[in-house]
């Protein structure tokens, strides 16, 4: 009893209103609790210690076990209702982000038929490709505003002609999100935001690309109905909640897929304002207020979470497949547990801008969009066992991921996108000095860093879609930045400098590869 009357006390002798987020990346499950009131995080841990594995049973496959995910949102949600010293009924609303792309199968019972395809496996590349040439140009740029590339229907695709036994026993499809909403609700739905994701949606027809399934015989009743991003989405079910100590009852009130997400909880919603991410992928993510589209589909529009056939609101997405995961390959090759991160950055600081000529191509996670699904790998250029030491590598390594992100975002400004300012999480590789510099010097653009992350994120749009937060700008009370940084004129010209030597390496394997 003295506990409840401590925390009646210090909230005024109020209930709390609290908000748990879910952040299902491919390295970790991170759980937030956040209070509304005050925009605070109480508690925040992310599962498992360390990085989650990623099966690759053949070159260019990548695969996980979405009972895992189930496993560590569990543990997560243990962890921060313990943490937090949460009462029944202070908590108000779930909401649920995840890594985007991914394909869930599951049977009648809700069982998973194999392990998902997840967001940087290669293996149905040739399949997309097949697929926008049937369907053409001029159906799938308008209308799908990307081509299908190696997007979640592509993968189902995969299945369906590679596993017959599996796509008979498929009930339903599901992005990452969808599948942990089920969990925890017993209800199968998706969202606009995320049909758009799998490249399943029509933008001109406001819904399912009924083209797109024929073409790749995908039959409709495999597709959840969709949900807006911010609503009452289902609630907590009586074997969840014996599952993960939740009440019975909760409404899991918002869903997106981990870059709009991320977009959102740096309050990034109206058009032209932009976020960027450098975790395992690196992304920069920008809205729109009309469909735009590259006509290579090396950038790509998809619904963003504040969409309304009123008011329509479009992400778009540049995304690096090789960027923390580069980091982290090159801290075990280097020196493993006996190398902090916050070393290799006080290394990186050591070495010249440009790295002494070394130029580092980060592309060893998947086929990447930006290079239009080209099967570049990882390349480490221009070594001299003479000169070049560990502290090169480490630099060459943050600026080449920057270069292939300034690559991306050049395409970015060719669609007419104005990209002066951008938002970051102060997290992932954005806690190198070096690398936020060289992302500010090769973009030339401002640099905000804020105090927040995917699950605080999904625990605000939570907010929202339960009907706790009355606007967006209640919302992102307690939203705190941390600092902005600026270009400084006097290196900008040794940083293009690096740039462009970087992209020459880049177009000098590029050639044999694209003749």
């Amino acid at each position: 009893m003295w506990v409840l009357s401590l925390h009646f006390t210090q909230f005024s002798g109020k209930m709390r209103r609290l908000l748990l987020g879910l952040d299902i990346g491919s390295s970790s499950v991170k759980a937030c609790i956040l209070d509304a009131d005050s925009g605070q995080a109480l508690a925040s841990k992310g599962f498992p210690e360390v990085e989650m594995p990623i099966h690759s049973p053949q070159t260019g496959w990548a695969e996980q076990d979405p009972e895992l995910w189930w496993t560590y949102v569990k543990q997560g949600i243990a962890f921060v209702q313990q943490q937090a010293q949460v009462q029944k009924g202070e908590l108000k609303g779930i909401g649920v982000a995840y890594q985007m792309h991914g394909l869930v199968c599951v049977d009648q019972a809700q069982q998973v038929l194999r392990p998902s395809i997840i967001w940087c496996d290669s293996r149905a590349v040739a399949l997309g490709e097949k697929a926008f040439q049937t369907l053409g140009e001029d159906y799938c740029l308008p209308h799908l505003l990307n081509s299908p590339g190696n997007f979640t229907a592509s993968k189902l695709r995969w299945v369906i002609e590679n596993q017959p036994e599996v796509a008979a026993r498929i009930h339903k499809i599901m992005l990452p999100g969808d599948f942990i909403a089920m969990k925890l609700s017993g209800e199968i739905l998706t969202s606009e935001t995320g049909l758009s994701e799998g490249i399943f949606w029509d933008f001109k027809e406001n819904g399912l690309s009924d083209p797109l399934l024929k073409a790749m015989e995908i039959p409709k009743n495999w597709i959840p109905e969709a949900v807006p991003s911010f609503s009452v989405q289902g609630k907590v079910s009586t074997s969840a909640a014996q599952e993960t100590g939740l009440e019975v009852g909760i409404p899991i009130s918002y869903r997106a897929g981990d870059q709009p997400n991320n977009a959102f909880s740096l309050q990034v919603l109206k058009p032209g304002e932009l976020a960027t991410t450098a975790g395992t992928s690196g992304t920069v993510y920008g809205v729109a207020d009309t469909p735009v589209f590259d006509p290579k589909s090396r950038v790509n529009t998809f619904v963003h979470v504040n969409h309304t056939q009123s008011k329509p609101s479009y992400g778009v997405l540049l995304c690096v497949n090789g960027t923390g995961i580069l980091n982290s390959w090159l801290k075990r090759m280097l020196g493993g547990s006996s190398l902090s991160y916050e070393q290799m950055n006080t290394l990186a600081a050591e070495a010249p801008i440009g790295s002494d000529k070394l130029a580092f191509l980060p592309f060893g996670n998947g086929v990447e969009r930006i290079l239009q699904n080209t099967p570049m790998g990882a390349h480490l250029l221009g070594l001299d066992l003479l000169k070049h030491e560990q502290k090169h590598i480490i630099r060459a390594a943050q600026e080449g991921i920057v270069a292939a992100l300034t690559f991306g975002f050049r395409i970015m400004k060719d669609m007419g996108m104005d990209l002066k300012t951008v938002k970051a999480g102060h997290a992932n590789m954005f806690l190198s000095p070096i690398f936020r510099q060289t992302f500010v010097q090769m973009n030339q653009v401002n640099l905000e860093l804020y105090d927040t992350d995917g699950a605080q994120g999904a625990a605000r749009g939570a907010g929202i879609g339960a009907g706790i937060f009355s606007t967006e700008e209640e919302a992102f009370h307690g939203l705190t930045l941390l600092q902005t940084l600026a270009p400084d004129p006097t290196t900008a010209d040794c940083y293009e400098e690096a740039y462009q030597h970087w992209l020459s390496r880049l177009e000098q394997l590029r050639q044999p590869l694209t003749a």
